[in-house]
């Protein structure tokens, strides 16, 4: 049983080293090929906006507080990267942010007491 289980795990280990490695041999040869250049320069952007779209896809913008808690979180991780170029920052800072905003629920209580 554990001799098995030792295998799976040796064969895990092996499988994703190479499905890590395999890309960059294979496409050395083209390191500096535009299209390569084009996905390597855009990707990362395209991939957090995904990311944004998919945290943001549940959120009730017709119920109070109409969004405002994930909104003023997005937000801070723009102004916190634009200033800090951190991105470990901007997510914990916006993460933490958030966090509070929904835990202490201080943005309903305004939006509540001024209707």
């Amino acid at each position: 049983m554990i001799q098995t289980c030792v295998i799976a795990l040796g064969v895990m280990a092996v499988a994703t080293f190479l499905t890590r490695v395999l890309p960059f041999v294979a496409l050395s040869k083209f390191k500096h090929h535009p299209t390569l250049l084009f996905i390597g320069k855009n990707l990362p952007g395209a991939a957090m906006l995904l990311l944004v779209m998919y945290a943001l896809k549940g959120t009730e913008f017709n119920e109070v507080p109409y969004g405002l808690h994930e909104l003023l979180s997005v937000g801070v991780v723009i102004g916190l990267h634009v200033w800090q170029r951190n991105s470990l920052l901007s997510i914990g800072v916006g993460t933490a942010c958030y966090v509070y905003l929904i835990q202490s629920q201080w943005l309903v209580r305004i939006w509540t007491s001024c209707m």
